[in-house]
């Protein structure tokens, strides 16, 4: 590493040089945010977490219903780590129960929703928590903002159509 010479001058406040790569490089950001225009549009935030309600709900050891609850969205982890549990790798159906434990952040009063609980839901539930998981983390992405040929209306429609109806 070099070093300056005790003895080299400081560049002078009043050097043209100086001045002008200090209109290129500001030292501070303002102090107060530039406020926002009618013409720009808020930032949209990025949902997370997403609620639920269970068809029939899954029953606790002491005959409680907990049929709402909340979903957040999967990351990369969260299918990963399933893949090393002993469980899914005797019966890779196993995996979405392992999967469903992890995402599921809450159901009803429930303290904590893990693989034990998501087991012993009923099927329809599970089949529902299942579709559910797939919308909101693989389909999630389907909608198009769009707008009305008669009245300009804008609206979204969903583009990835839904598995009702099909056999």
């Amino acid at each position: 590493m070099r070093r300056a010479a005790a003895g080299a001058p400081a560049a002078a406040p009043d050097d043209p040089q100086t001045a002008a790569a200090g209109a290129d490089f500001p030292r501070s950001a303002p102090a107060v945010a530039p406020t926002e225009t009618p013409a720009e549009a808020p930032r949209q935030q990025l949902r997370t977490e997403f609620p639920f309600e269970l068809p029939r709900g899954y029953v606790d050891d002491s005959g409680t219903v907990h049929r709402d609850g909340v979903m957040r969205l999967s990351t990369a982890r969260d299918e990963l780590i399933p893949l090393r549990d002993v469980r899914v790798q005797e019966n890779p159906a196993y995996l979405s129960v392992v999967l469903l434990g992890r995402v599921i952040t809450r159901l009803g009063t429930l303290s904590m929703v893990h693989d034990g609980i998501v087991e012993n839901m009923f099927a329809s539930d599970l089949a529902f928590l299942q579709d559910f998981y797939r919308q909101i983390n693989a389909e999630g992405h389907t909608r198009a903002a769009v707008q009305c040929p008669h009245c300009t209306e804008p609206f979204e429609v969903e583009l990835g159509g839904s598995r009702l109806g099909e056999s």
